[in-house]
């Protein structure tokens, strides 16, 4: 196997658990304050991070370091949790999903700004269209404008690219992609630890079971482990080719909130799916270069 198909595929697993990060928000933050679930879901698995690297006998990293670090979890841990708790109070798991369908696009953008990956005019034109795809989608079902909750959402979407880029150009330069997200989750403790402590509900007993199961799934799952396979995935693969594989992340959140949240999908949906995944296929047929700077 290549090392652009492994991280394709470790890059579809991350996918694949972050797809669930929208409706488990929407199950806890019915019972739990946005802000409790943004920074109870970092301090929890900041904690873990932290036991893990404690075990694992991990250098601690250097104060240049740190303070990339600190930029991402700006983002990653501060950021985009706290605009999808918040959008998540006024629109459905399922449309936030397809909202966050221009995540793949930004992150390429964004790439081009910071980790010097030069696109080709093809791959450009493949992403585009596949972004398009599903603002359209959106506006679509919007009616043809966006509420607070698509504006949230759009936040969380430039928040989260230039998490995944920074975060990808540290397992680029050596580090692995767990030890990144681990370290970026725990120095974000000093901060996430307060605050979560501070909004944490007065009595934790009267909150419903199945919101603390979407507090803890975003926890563990969409703030850890996830980025387990999806840091690596980005290094192996490539930030703007593998990136694309997020499109695909719509359609499975619409799948989850199906279920989980029994949410009524439309056929269209399913049908831009497949146009989606075509986009997808040829958007990683596109050469990207890499900038020598």
């Amino acid at each position: 196997m290549s090392r652009e198909t492994l991280g394709l595929l470790l890059g579809f697993v991350g996918v694949c658990i972050f797809a669930g990060t929208l409706p488990f928000t929407h199950i806890a933050v019915e019972d739990l304050s946005p802000l409790f679930v943004t920074t109870g879901r970092a301090a929890l698995a900041g904690l873990f991070a932290l036991v893990t690297l404690l075990v694992l006998r991990k250098p601690w990293p250097t104060p240049r370091l740190a303070l990339t670090m600190a930029l991402v979890a700006l983002c990653l841990v501060g950021g985009f949790p706290v605009f999808t708790a918040l959008a998540m109070k006024t629109v459905p798991a399922s449309h936030g999903g397809v909202v966050l369908g221009i995540l793949p696009l930004a992150t390429s953008a964004i790439s081009v700004l910071i980790a010097g990956e030069r696109p080709s005019p093809a791959f450009w034109l493949s992403a585009s269209a596949g972004a398009g795809l599903v603002i359209g989608f959106t506006l679509h079902e919007g009616g043809g404008s966006l509420g607070q909750g698509d504006l949230f959402l759009l936040a969380a979407a430039l928040s989260s690219a230039i998490g995944y880029v920074i975060s990808g150009k540290l397992v680029r330069k050596g580090m692995a992609g767990w030890e990144v997200i681990s370290w970026v989750l725990v120095v974000a403790l000093p901060v996430t630890v307060p605050v979560a402590l501070w909004t944490v509900p007065k009595d934790p007993s009267a909150v419903p079971a199945w919101s603390w199961i979407g507090f803890v799934y975003v926890a563990l799952m969409s703030q850890y482990l996830g980025f387990f396979a999806w840091n690596a995935g980005l290094a192996l693969g490539g930030i703007a080719h593998v990136s694309q594989v997020q499109l695909l992340q719509t359609f499975v959140t619409l799948l989850i909130a199906a279920v989980l949240n029994r949410e009524s999908i439309a056929l269209s949906a399913w049908l831009v799916a497949g146009a989606v995944f075509l986009l997808v296929v040829a958007t990683n047929k596109a050469k990207v270069g890499q900038s020598k700077v």
